[in-house]
């Protein structure tokens, strides 16, 4: 607290024992540490920061997620980007912009 405070570090907390309004945040630290933080024993930073990367980019970009559809979100974001800009191509191309 003495650092925050030093810090100019502003806390917004939560009503206890109320992760309501931040389910989707409660969700996903919670999948952090059952997969990543308790599986691991870190014996410095940089080998916290190895696994955490690896991590990471099995939750983003390999493994399915049913809230993208059965997709990984990498993938998911790529093909949302894929149709958007076709979108706004043919939008264009309706109003005669090229």
């Amino acid at each position: 607290m003495t650092w925050a405070q030093k810090h100019n570090v502003q806390h917004i907390l939560i009503e206890p024992g109320s992760s309501t309004p931040n389910a989707y945040n409660e969700s996903f630290n919670g999948t952090f540490r059952d997969e990543c933080l308790d599986e691991n024993w870190f014996e410095s930073l940089e080998q916290a920061r190895l696994a955490i990367a690896t991590w990471r980019v099995d939750y983003n970009e390999i493994r399915p997620h049913s809230s993208c559809g059965r997709v990984p979100p990498a993938t998911f974001a790529a093909l949302n980007r894929q149709l958007t800009g076709d979108s706004m191509q043919h939008s264009k191309i309706d109003k005669g912009i090229r």
